[in-house]
């Protein structure tokens, strides 16, 4: 906070609040707030409803749904600079400026977001599980892609057999792409039926104690063209040599341009349409990106994903993702698998 200029800070991302407090509470529409002071001072405001009374040392400011909750919260903001969070909603800071003139808002996410950046052991830990699960489901899974089976029976499959194994749910929605589908980076999957020369596409990712695990795996089904079998070579290497730079000391920006320059070579650059990766762990997208701009460097307890991709519309797609941990001499892959 002080390297930001921030004397306090509010805190009310669900994950940031669990990060500091070790409560988990989805407030939805309701306020959920912790107030914090660069001499570590913290407060936590919240909905009576919420029921967080000795879940957490924190001392505690309850409000009733009746209340106007930005009357409870205002009196106790130092006036001058304030952090918030960049996802608050904005009618809560509104109200806050309007009930309290002399503060100056300000971006308060970096503190959090550069804390949770470096993993401890019992996060890594976490992540490994998380990430064990996800290729667990993802081999129970794999004889379901049979002709005529659709794109949302498998994402519906893939969510009921993560929770058999255990998860509370996946981390996001699951994106299963067959045939030209898969062309779109973010497919909304549908009941596209799965067809013979389809090249298929599975971005997967469960939760495990809040900890969000990540992958995509591209495979085909029977008899494919030699440039669908050409593209997923490209696109394998370019994970591979993007892997092949994570290690302490090394930017994002130069992990990405490993990745990309792979796919570029082969004459596909126009076809690599996103970013090469993102930071992961609480949330399922977190600080940083791995892309061409991030001057980020590598540290021990990082994890991000490194996932780079080609994408011909109109015909299919390949995407290979894996999640990786920097280590003190290089990285640990925490997505094992190989689905042919």
């Amino acid at each position: 906070m002080r390297a930001h200029d921030l004397d306090q800070i509010l805190v009310t991302g669900t994950a940031n609040v669990y990060y500091l407090t070790g409560v988990w509470c989805e407030p939805f529409e309701r306020m959920l707030a912790l107030h914090v002071k660069a001499d570590g001072d913290m407060k936590l405001y919240a909905n009576r409803m919420f029921a967080l009374q000795g879940l957490t040392d924190v001392p505690m400011v309850e409000y009733e749904d009746t209340d106007d909750c930005i009357a409870v919260l205002a009196p106790d903001m130092l006036p001058g600079r304030l952090g918030i969070d960049k996802t608050w909603h904005s009618h809560f800071t509104i109200r806050l400026m309007q009930a309290r003139p002399d503060i100056v808002p300000a971006l308060g996410s970096a503190p959090l977001d550069e804390a949770r950046l470096i993993k401890d052991a019992e996060e890594l830990e976490l992540m490994r599980v998380s990430s064990r699960m996800n290729v667990e489901v993802c081999g129970r899974i794999a004889s379901a892609l049979t002709e005529g089976v659709t794109e949302k029976a498998i994402q519906s499959l893939y969510n009921e057999t993560a929770l058999e194994l255990g998860a509370s749910g996946p981390s996001f929605t699951p994106l299963v792409c067959f045939g030209a589908n898969g062309a779109e980076p973010h497919h909304d999957s549908d009941r596209t039926p799965l067809r013979q020369g389809d090249t298929v596409i599975m971005d997967v990712g469960l939760l495990w104690k809040h900890y969000c695990s990540d992958m995509t795996r591209t495979v085909h089904f029977g008899e494919v063209s030699d440039e669908q079998k050409h593209v997923r070579d490209i696109v394998t290497a370019a994970n591979r040599a993007g892997i092949a730079m994570c290690r302490p000391g090394v930017r994002m920006k130069d992990i990405d341009r490993a990745a990309r320059k792979v796919i570029e070579d082969a004459g596909y650059g126009a076809y690599f349409t996103h970013r090469t990766g993102h930071g992961i762990g609480l949330d399922e997208h977190e600080f940083p990106d791995v892309s061409s701009v991030s001057e980020v460097v590598a540290r021990p307890g990082m994890i991000f994903s490194v996932e780079p991709g080609i994408y011909l519309p109109g015909r299919f797609g390949v995407r290979v993702e894996d999640l990786v941990a920097v280590t003190e001499d290089g990285c640990e892959v925490l997505t094992r698998y190989d689905w042919q």
